[in-house]
């Protein structure tokens, strides 16, 4: 996908957050985030916004902590949400194809395109916890973006040392989108999974296979839909590995 692409997401995508976090109420249950309500899911999500920008406009070159949010609720908190987000899209606008600063984990070609991308699916998936909240029709998520961001987590985030879905004995996680030609298999071990994508994915035998949409794949590997939402063969207990230690968690 282009820059221009994740940018638009992220601009559409922050707006709809905001306005569903409204909707829903500062006391409204996250069902999808368990323990949260509306105000700590707004919380979260604008100071990730506003650190992301400060790598994008300060250009740091190593890790730097969040800054602690304001104890703002309501109306004022939703206000500094919308602010924060907006504060993002322009920053990342702005910045120079040539941006080099700190990302989370290798940038497969700039860090403008890593923190475009990063911000605009930890947007989406911060959007439908909000619209779980509000209760109602959730918001789609386009084959192409869907795709994009199980690759995103499966090649990124679960390539790093502190994935958490490891097994004993070799195993394979293979992730098909029926509606796109994206596959991928997931090499499972005592280290961090090794992901292989497209027709190389297909070379070896899956232990377990989750296929459906790309896009009730997006949502079942972040976790925001059970597993049930998409069609399991093979060794269930992969499945269940996967439920139960992919959280993506904010350190």
């Amino acid at each position: 996908m282009e820059i221009s692409e994740y940018l638009t997401a992220l601009d559409a995508e922050g707006r709809a957050l905001a306005s569903a976090a409204r909707e829903a109420g500062p006391e409204a249950l996250v069902p999808t985030c368990p323990g949260w309500r509306i105000r700590d899911l707004v919380r979260h999500t604008g100071m990730v916004h506003r650190w992301a920008t400060a790598f994008v406009v300060e250009g740091h070159r190593t890790y730097r902590p969040a800054s602690a949010e304001p104890d703002l609720d309501g109306d004022a908190l939703f206000d500094r949400f919308s602010e924060g987000h907006g504060l993002l899209v322009d920053a990342l606008r702005a910045a120079p194809a040539g941006l080099e600063c700190w990302t989370v984990f290798p940038a497969p070609s700039s860090a403008l395109a890593f923190w475009a991308r990063r911000q605009a699916h930890e947007t989406r998936i911060h959007r439908v916890d909000a619209e779980s909240a509000r209760g109602g029709t959730r918001t789609p998520v386009a084959a192409p973006h869907a795709a994009d961001g199980i690759d995103e987590l499966l090649a990124g985030f679960h390539a790093r040392a502190k994935s958490r879905v490891r097994t004993d004995s070799p195993r394979t996680l293979r992730v098909r989108a029926v509606d796109t030609s994206a596959v991928w298999t997931l090499r499972l071990s005592d280290a961090p999974p090794l992901t292989v994508r497209g027709a190389a994915a297909l070379d070896t035998p899956a232990d377990c296979t989750l296929s459906g949409t790309a896009e009730e794949l997006y949502l079942v590997l972040w976790n925001r839909l059970p597993l049930s939402s998409v069609d399991l063969s093979g060794d269930r207990e992969i499945a269940g590995l996967w439920a139960e230690n992919s959280a993506v968690v904010w350190s």
